[in-house]
C-alpha cells in the first residue's frame, strides 16, 4: 500500500504529454550521451522521468539507472534462464515495461526498430549541424567589414535562409504536418508549435529575408543559435577526436557553460532591433508592414514559454529607467504608454 501512491505517480509521468510541452524538447537538446544511447527507449523514458519529477511533479521518486538495463536487449540470446531470475528480471522492469509501449514487449522486435531509430536520429543531426555550420559561415561572412557589399548582402539573405530551413524541419522532426489541410486542423497544429523556439525564429527569420532593410544587427540572435547547435552537436559526436581536443573542446565547452549568457544577448538584440524598426520609420528605407510582424513576434517572444524569461527581465531593466524619466520630463506620454502597455500584456 505504500507503493501504491508512486505507481499512480509513474503513470500520470508515462501518460505525460512531453512532446507538446516545449520544456521537453530544451530539456532533452542539453543532455549530453551518446547518440546508440539516445535513442534506446528505457533511456528516454528515464529522463521523461526526471523532467516530469523537476517540472511537474517533484514527489515522484526517480530510481537511478542501472547498468542491468543496457543488457535487455540480449535477454532474447538466453531464453533458457532460471524461472526466478526471469521472475524478479520482469518484476523490476515491469514499470519501464509500461511506459515504453508495444516495442520494447519483445526482444525481437525491438531489435530493428532501434536500429532504425538511430539511424534516422543521427542522419536528421547531421543535417541539423551541417546546416547550422553553414550559417555560422555565411554568417560572419555578412558581418566581416572587409566582403564586398553584393556578397555580404548575399550572405546576410542565406543566413536567415538557413535558420529558417533548420527551424523549420526541427518543427516537422517534433510535430509533423497538420492532420488535414483545413482551417480547424491547421488552427490545432499552430496552436501547439506557435509557443515553440523553432516557430518564432523560423518567423524571425522570415521577418527579414523577404525585407529590403539589410541590419547586421538582426544576425545576432542567429548567431548565437548556430553557435549552440554547433557546439552540442560537436561535444556529443567528436569528443574523442584529437582535432576536437586540441582546436574546438575549449571553445565549445564555453558556449555550452555560457548558454544563459547568450540567450540574454539574443534577446537584448531582439530587443533593439525593435526599437531600430521603429527609428526607421522616420527614413526613406521604412517598411511599416515589418515594423508592425516584427512587435507583433515580440509581443509573442514577451509570452512564450521559451522566451518569456528573457525578454520580461529586458523590458522591467527598460521599464526601471525610462519610467522616472518619462514623468520628470514628459508626463503627457503616461496615457499613450498605458494604451500601449494593456495592448502589449494582452
Amino acid at each position: 500500500m505504500g507503493e501504491d501512491p508512486q505507481k499512480l505517480k509513474r503513470i500520470a509521468a508515462a501518460a505525460y504529454d512531453y512532446e507538446n510541452d516545449p520544456r521537453w524538447a530544451d530539456y532533452w537538446s542539453n543532455i549530453l550521451i551518446p547518440p546508440h544511447m539516445a535513442s534506446r527507449s528505457d533511456v528516454v523514458h528515464h529522463f521523461k522521468r526526471k523532467f516530469y519529477h523537476r517540472y511537474i511533479d517533484p514527489g515522484l521518486v526517480v530510481e537511478p539507472m542501472t547498468t542491468s538495463s543496457s543488457s535487455q536487449p540480449a535477454r532474447s540470446s538466453a531464453p533458457q534462464s532460471s524461472s526466478s531470475s526471469s521472475s524478479s528480471s520482469t518484476s523490476n522492469n515491469q514499470p519501464r515495461q509500461r511506459s515504453s509501449g508495444a516495442a520494447s514487449r519483445t526482444s525481437g522486435t525491438s531489435t530493428t526498430p532501434t536500429s532504425s531509430a538511430t539511424s534516422l536520429r543521427w542522419n536528421r543531426q547531421t543535417i541539423q549541424f551541417s546546416v547550422n555550420a553553414w550559417v555560422l559561415v555565411v554568417a560572419v561572412l555578412a558581418i566581416f567589414p572587409l566582403i564586398p557589399t553584393n556578397l555580404s548582402n548575399r550572405a546576410y539573405t542565406l543566413a536567415f535562409a538557413g535558420v529558417a530551413c533548420s527551424s523549420l524541419s526541427s518543427l516537422y522532426a517534433l510535430y509533423g504536418k497538420p492532420r488535414a489541410w483545413n482551417l480547424q486542423a491547421v488552427q490545432v497544429w499552430l496552436q501547439s508549435v506557435i509557443v515553440t523556439k523553432d516557430f518564432l525564429y523560423f518567423i524571425y527569420c522570415l521577418t527579414f529575408v523577404t525585407s529590403h532593410l539589410h541590419l547586421k544587427f538582426a544576425l545576432i540572435p542567429v548567431l548565437c543559435q548556430a553557435l549552440e547547435h554547433v557546439a552540442k552537436f560537436l561535444r556529443r559526436n567528436f569528443n574523442t577526436s584529437s582535432l576536437y581536443r586540441k582546436y574546438l573542446e575549449e571553445a565549445c565547452v564555453w558556449v555550452e557553460s555560457n548558454t544563459t549568457s547568450l540567450s540574454i544577448l539574443s534577446s537584448q538584440a531582439e530587443i533593439g532591433l525593435g526599437l531600430l524598426l521603429v527609428i526607421s520609420l522616420l527614413s526613406w528605407q521604412r517598411n511599416i508592414l515589418q515594423t508592425f510582424m516584427y512587435w507583433q513576434l515580440l509581443k509573442l517572444m514577451y509570452h512564450a514559454p521559451a522566451t518569456a524569461g528573457y525578454h520580461q527581465s529586458m523590458w522591467a531593466n527598460i521599464g526601471r529607467r525610462a519610467n522616472p524619466l518619462v514623468q520628470r520630463y514628459a508626463p503627457f506620454m503616461h496615457t499613450p504608454i498605458s494604451t500601449i502597455q494593456g495592448w502589449w500584456l494582452r
